[in-house]
């Protein structure tokens, strides 16, 4: 390990991804920053997700197409293949910000102690890759495992975590292991360090109405899990307050 130039393992997870791959290979490819691994993993795509992988002029340092149990397993994966300093994971769709954005990320680091986690924020893009907006949850300027009592206040991918941290995603959880991971990942370092720097552009595609309701059981148990039963329902009902007050306020309009 270089402490100046720390390398970063991008994991890219794929299964029918042929219309949102391009931009994310087109980003990585972009990086300026060099000390950078590329690991896809694919669950055996039936549209052309490999040829665009194959056409693609970016560098790949592993690429994986078999079936797997979800998500979070195809992450797992991505992860035991990793060798770099930290580890990232881009969504097929999803990009960073700008050319530089993890050169600028690694320059910003104290020097030091590399830090456990390094977060930032998040802006959203439509489909057309048109700026959206930015994430409605924004990075706190500290952030510890109790944090996200309040919510899960950075995206996934703009969670980039020191690799000899990593513990496997938990499979019981079909839509929010990503929730319950990056507080157990926060568990196990007190150097959390904040970027300041917006990340990544989250691909806003939204959720089914069935998969949003399974999220939110999902994430409810995992907030027990972690933080208990009355914290957690005390924090749920400032949200459904909180809810309540935006509806009444657009109503008043």
């Amino acid at each position: 390990m270089n402490e100046m130039n720390p390398t970063l393992s991008i994991i890219t997870v794929t299964y029918n991804a042929e219309k949102t791959l391009p931009f994310t290979l087109k980003s990585v490819a972009e990086q300026t920053y060099r000390d950078i691994q590329y690991i896809l993993i694919d669950g055996k795509s039936r549209d052309n997700t490999l040829l665009v992988i194959e056409e693609s002029n970016v560098s790949i340092h592993a690429l994986v197409s078999e079936p797997d149990k979800g998500l979070y397993d195809a992450m797992n994966k991505g992860a035991a293949l990793a060798t770099g300093d930290y580890i990232c994971f881009l969504n097929a769709g999803d990009t960073f910000f700008a050319p530089d954005t993890v050169e600028r990320m690694m320059k910003s680091i104290p020097q030091g102690e590399l830090p456990g986690v390094i977060y930032g924020e998040t802006a959203l893009v439509s489909k057309q890759r048109f700026f959206v907006g930015m994430r409605w949850h924004r990075a706190p300027d500290e952030m510890t495992w109790k944090s996200f009592l309040g919510g899960m206040l950075v995206s996934h991918q703009a969670f980039i975590l020191k690799r000899d941290l990593f513990e496997p995603y938990e499979l019981s959880y079909r839509f929010s292991s990503d929730v319950d991971w990056c507080i157990r990942m926060m568990k196990k370092t007190n150097n959390i360090y904040n970027s300041h720097l917006t990340l990544i552009n989250y691909l806003n595609e939204g959720m089914t109405t069935s998969n949003h309701k399974a999220s939110l059981k999902e994430r409810f148990r995992i907030m027990v899990k972690h933080y208990g039963a009355l914290p957690t329902l005390i924090q749920h009902g400032k949200f459904f307050i909180n809810g309540l007050k935006k509806k009444l306020a657009k109503k008043s309009k």
